[in-house]
């Protein structure tokens, strides 16, 4: 069954907790996320500076997110797709509480591991383990606590002898895995894992995928962002097809992925014939 999405319902919402069932993982209730654009283009910061202090900056507002209402229970795994632009990470930020609703409110329930860029907490003049430590420090553990962690997220990033060379020699492919050892080396009730599955050799995505499939089994709440549908089928029971930042259908894989990938592919055709018009 697929769902489409309709509302238009600007109403500032709060959720009251004592209704929330304890099931639930995310509760996003007309939840819009609005960003304020300067629209003169300035060419340093003293000339915006100036024109502020005049009065003379003017700005547009875009919204990112538009009346998302939407129910995650617990232990399960949903996948997020549209095309570029259309809010999939911005929901993302939102359900991490990295941004806050402009309008609405968010109610997330438990701890949550956003895998949203990776190695962007690293340093490139540290070594590898080194960064492994800093991380670690970032998550809340103790060097003890990392001591213990440290052979098994070296096994899982296999860097073999690059683990105490800075980390500025290494390939995008080592920082990734890496990166993706630390994140996901973590008990947590949601994670959060935008498009990093793109990134490194096919043997390193293997790995990826086999230990997002543990976290499955062991009940956490898993969203996905991705433009790699058949990935988004593989590791997902439902699918969220976001568009222009509100939510166009809700349903399973296989009902809502065919009809995105015709809407895509229709829209592909329209763009090619009026180019040759």
């Amino acid at each position: 069954m697929i769902l489409l999405i309709t509302s238009n319902s600007m109403t500032k919402t709060m959720i009251d907790k004592n209704q929330i069932s304890d099931d639930i993982a995310i509760h996003l209730e007309d939840v819009n996320i609005r960003y304020r654009m300067l629209q003169e283009r300035t060419t340093s910061l003293k000339e915006f500076a100036l024109n502020w202090i005049k009065g003379k900056n003017s700005y547009t507002h875009f919204w990112a997110l538009r009346d998302i209402t939407l129910k995650v229970e617990k232990g399960e795994s949903i996948g997020i797709i549209g095309d570029n632009g259309a809010g999939k990470s911005t929901l993302l930020r939102v359900i991490a509480r990295i941004l806050h609703p402009t309008i609405g409110h968010a109610n997330i329930c438990g701890n949550v591991t956003p895998i949203l860029e990776l190695g962007a907490l690293f340093d490139p003049e540290l070594t590898g383990r080194e960064n492994i430590y800093l991380n670690g420090a970032m998550f809340g553990f103790s060097r003890h606590t990392m001591n213990g962690k440290l052979d098994r997220l070296l096994d899982f990033a296999g860097i073999g002898d690059f683990m105490d060379s800075p980390l500025r020699i290494y390939s995008n492919g080592m920082v990734a895995r890496l990166a993706f050892a630390i994140a996901t080396d973590i008990d947590a009730d949601i994670i959060l894992v935008d498009e990093v599955l793109a990134v490194g050799d096919h043997n390193f995505r293997q790995k990826c995928i086999s230990r997002i499939e543990t976290f499955h089994d062991k009940g956490t709440t898993l969203v996905t962002v991705s433009h790699n549908l058949s990935l988004i089928q593989k590791l997902c029971s439902r699918v969220i097809w976001m568009e222009h930042g509100r939510i166009k259908a809700d349903g399973y894989p296989q009902e809502i992925i065919p009809v995105y990938e015709q809407s895509a592919t229709e829209a592909l055709f329209d763009k090619s014939q009026a180019d040759t018009t």
